[in-house]
């Protein structure tokens, strides 16, 4: 928002009246003439609202001043003429003029209502909210902002729009503001600003809020390089007129129509270049540049063969984003020539439909919507990405986790790949074969087990490169892989995998919250919890009033993440349970205590490895079938479980002894579990494949090996995780390593004899 300077408070908050200058009143009524030559596009009885409402803010503001001694309304027109720029409704308009006003005026919501009507007042409403944002505060804080600002820009793009016309106003004006707050703004613009400009495609908009936060942000590296430019291009001029002229007769030498304009590449992306390619200034050659705009698709490849006739092109340089528009709708052909005395020149021709698009981007559907009355163009600029925020907003209710998702969507450098049905899907560089299939549907994400580019099997973590056609192999019963979250690179699919994990966990953690209650109930001598029914419905009010929890569900979670303690609400259950006259069962009670001590409870928890999140098989001395074990509900980490003689589990059972609870294995486990295994071999060729050979042939599947990064000795440790059965299999495995030429010992890992 832009500073405001105010007299003080008359009544109702608002400023006192103070009558401005003659001439002041004058700039404010000619820049407002000056904003309705630009409305020649809309009806009558539109400017005529347009009018209204800058009536209305122009009562608003009268007496506050901006920080150059213009009158505040000033900024209002300004904003407004940038909007009528993109020929943008009169709803836009009007909340153009009126996006100040509810938050520095004391206007409120229902009479811009009453006033202007429901449309005009929730794009305003939206604007104040985004007026409202501190990025300076706290990161959460700001990550709410955002959160808010995207949501509403998803909704409607008008919003968003409106912003950036309002901070490139204040951008261009920010000479007025004081210094101290030039780095704040001009990083915030940089960051978030220009970024969701070029996103939706609006070029023009991008360039100048990027040129203008580098000359604010860095005002003497912008200087030097201003003055190498101005240099170059004087040195230059001769040259880059010969080429103009040299392409104009070409062109009338063909009898083709052309407009032809120079492109200078803008301060901030040569000096981005240097930065980023440790370039010197004299070595950024395509600085210069032209645009050839025709009047068909046709004629721009036309127009490129005859530039590549008149001269010799750059290989590698030429990309077609005609047949593969960019992600956020631009089109174009570029090429770059090698031109007189060997200076690179850059030519993108395009026809005048895809040159307003390049420049306006998603605002291009109402400066075209007359010449395109399909709306496809709409579809394709930007507003899949803007659906995008509104189904990650869906999965992901907390701030910074949307923000951390959105900002890798903003900075789309993007690769374009196929579907076997040839359709072209655009994905940011660095994505992989899973955030493919979660860009095609969230189902085709989430059951993903296998994929094939170009036909052949690649791991879920490949990379996609442009032109690969990929195929995505799905089995009905996969979920997603929490490894996943590791290499996805979209928002999507980031957002779509932890919802599925959170809910899965979710699930998981109330049904062992529900039996370790339970388990604690018994040892108080209450057969089962009380039903989750109207009868009962008082006495669980009265436990989540204990607990603070917001509902049964709630409750049994916690419970089983381990934030609650089982027995501590087990045993105020049973006391609420007592005041309605409910007794406990002697004989449970007595059966119960007697045989705690001997692990055979019947309410103790089984294992079988089906737990999935809710469960965790600790790595400091990964237990398998067969281990004595233990369980230790980590606060806010679920059950994890140790094995007896474990260290880290003694020191814990030393602390904390009240989150142990008794568990055992399942005489039936569903799944192999992983051990730690170190083996000493003596060093010599093929030692490694004759152990991999070995453990192969016992059925024990490696899923890690280290071999250390000291030098090759006489004898080496091999350490490998393997997957086995049950401590049985593991007995065989290390019989059958003992029994192979070169080695020497085999045994597992145990907490204290090395690492795994």
């Amino acid at each position: 928002m832009s500073a405001v300077v105010q007299s003080p408070p008359g009544k109702k908050g608002r400023p006192a009246v103070v009558l401005p200058s003659p001439a002041a009143a004058n700039a404010a009524a000619a820049s407002f003439a000056a904003l309705t030559a630009r409305l020649d596009y809309l009806e009558p009885a539109e400017i005529e609202q347009v009018r209204k409402a800058y009536r209305f803010a122009d009562e608003a503001h009268l007496g506050q001043m901006r920080s150059s001694g213009e009158p505040y309304i000033t900024h209002p027109i300004a904003v407004a003429a940038q909007c009528a720029e993109w020929k943008l409704d009169a709803q836009a308009l009007m909340a153009a003029l009126l996006h100040d006003a509810i938050e520095d005026c004391g206007v409120t919501k229902p009479e811009l209502i009453e006033r202007f009507g429901a449309p005009v007042a929730d794009l305003v409403d939206g604007l104040t909210k985004l007026d409202k944002l501190q990025f300076n505060t706290r990161e959460e804080n700001q990550a709410e902002s955002f959160r808010k600002m995207l949501l509403a820009m998803a909704r409607d793009v008008r919003v968003i729009l409106i912003k950036l016309a309002d901070r490139t106003h204040n951008m261009r004006t920010l000479d007025d503001v004081p210094r101290e707050k030039w780095t704040r703004i001009s990083s915030e613009t940089l960051e978030i600003y220009a970024p969701i400009a070029h996103r939706l495609g609006l070029n023009q908009t991008y360039r100048e809020l990027q040129e203008l936060s580098f000359r604010h942000l860095r005002p003497w590296r912008y200087q030097i390089l201003n003055k190498a430019v101005a240099k170059a291009r004087s040195r230059r001029r001769d040259l880059i007129q010969k080429v103009q002229r040299e392409v104009e007769a070409a062109f009338a030498g063909a009898g083709m129509q052309v407009r032809i304009a120079g492109r200078e590449k803008t301060l901030f992306s040569v000096y981005k270049k240097m930065d980023e390619k440790h370039l010197s200034f004299a070595q950024v050659t395509d600085i210069y540049g032209f645009r050839v705009i025709v009047p068909s698709v046709i004629d721009c490849y036309t127009a490129l063969g005859l530039l590549h006739q008149i001269y010799k092109p750059v290989p590698g340089r030429f990309k077609d984003h005609i047949a593969i528009p960019k992600v956020n709708g631009y089109q174009s052909l570029h090429t770059t020539l090698v031109g007189p005395s060997g200076v690179n020149v850059e030519f993108q021709m395009r026809t005048e439909a895809m040159h307003v698009v390049a420049e306006s981007g998603v605002a291009a559907h109402w400066l075209y919507k007359a010449a395109e009355p399909d709306g496809d163009a709409a579809d394709r600029l930007g507003t899949k990405w803007l659906q995008s925020l509104l189904d990650i907003q869906h999965e992901t209710r907390d701030a910074a986790e949307f923000w951390d998702h959105v900002k890798i969507d903003l900075f789309p450098d993007a690769v374009y790949v196929f579907t076997p049905k040839s359709q072209i899907m655009a994905l940011p560089r660095g994505a992989t074969v899973v955030d493919f299939a979660y860009s095609i549907h969230s189902n085709i994400g989430d059951r993903t087990v296998a994929a094939r580019i170009n036909g052949v099997q690649v791991p879920l973590r490949t990379e996609l490169k442009n032109g690969d056609v990929v195929e995505v192999v799905t089995a009905a019963v996969s979920t997603p892989n929490p490894a996943w979250l590791g290499f996805v690179r979209t928002g999507r699919a980031r957002s779509k995998i932890r919802h599925h994990l959170k809910t899965l966990a979710q699930v998981e953690s109330q049904a062992l919250g529900e039996k370790l209650l339970t388990q604690a109930l018994r040892a108080e001598g209450m057969e089962k919890l009380p039903a989750d029914d109207e009868a009962h419905q008082p006495i669980w009010e009265k436990l989540l009033r204990f607990t603070g929890s917001r509902s049964r569900a709630e409750l049994l979670t916690d419970i089983g993440l381990g934030k609650r303690i089982a027995s501590i609400v087990g045993k105020r259950l049973m006391t609420l349970l007592a005041e309605r006259g409910e007794k406990p069962d002697a004989l449970l009670l007595t059966r119960e205590r007697f045989t705690a001590h001997e692990n055979v409870s019947q309410g103790e928890v089984v294992l079988d490895g089906s737990e999935n999140a809710s469960v965790k098989f600790a790595s400091c001395c990964r237990p398998v079938p067969g281990d004595a074990i233990v369980g230790y509900l980590g606060r806010g980490e679920g059950l994890v479980v140790h094995t007896e003689e474990c260290g880290v589990a003694k020191r814990l059972q030393h602390k904390d002894s009240e989150r142990f609870i008794s568990v055992e294995w399942s005489d039936e486990p569903v799944r192999p579990f992983e051990t730690g295994v170190l083996v000493t071999v003596v060093n010599g060729k093929g030692v490694l494949a004759r152990v991999a050979a070995a453990l192969a042939a016992a059925e024990a599947d490696i899923t890690h090996v280290d071999m250390g990064d000291e030098e090759a000795q006489d004898a080496a440790d091999l350490r490998f995780v393997i997957a086995v059965r049950d401590k049985a299999h593991l007995d065989a495995v290390l019989a059958k390593l003992k029994r192979t030429t070169s080695v020497m010992r085999a045994q597992r890992v145990r907490p204290g004899s090395g690492s795994n």
